[in-house]
C-alpha cells in the first residue's frame, strides 16, 4: 500500500503545535491564585481559533499540554510569554513541538492510502 499526501482544504498550510508545560513543585499549591487569569487567556486564544484543546496530564499531575493551530509557532510563543503560570514560576520548563497531523477531520495535511 502506498500513501499519498494530498491537501484537502485551502487552509492546508495551517499547522498544529503542542505546548508541553512541565509543572514545578509548587504548581498544585499555587495554581488557584493564577487560574482565572490563565483560563481567561486560554479561552480568548480558543475564541480566536488559535487554541484547539488544553488540559493537565493527571496521575501524576505533573504536566499540561495545549494544542494550537496556526501558520507558525509564533502564536504559541506569544501565549507562553504572557501566560500567568509561566510568568509566576508555576512552570519549571516548557517546549513547543510542531505536530504533523495527517489523520482526522482536522488534520493539517491529510495522508490517505492510495486506492
Amino acid at each position: 500500500m502506498t500513501l499519498s499526501l494530498r491537501p484537502i482544504k485551502e487552509d492546508w498550510l495551517v499547522k498544529h503545535y503542542l505546548l508541553i508545560l512541565e509543572f514545578g513543585e509548587t504548581y498544585e499549591a499555587r495554581r488557584q491564585e493564577f487560574r482565572n487569569d490563565h483560563l481567561t487567556k486560554a479561552w480568548a486564544a480558543a475564541e480566536r481559533g488559535e487554541l484547539v484543546l488544553a488540559g493537565a496530564l493527571t496521575d501524576p499531575l505533573d504536566a499540561g499540554v495545549i494544542l494550537f493551530k496556526g501558520e507558525s509557532a509564533a502564536v504559541v510563543e506569544r501565549f507562553v510569554k504572557e501566560d500567568p503560570y509561566v510568568n509566576n514560576g508555576l512552570i519549571q520548563s516548557w517546549r513547543i513541538r510542531e505536530w504533523a497531523t495527517v489523520v482526522g477531520k482536522d488534520a493539517s495535511a491529510k495522508l490517505w492510502p492510495e486506492r
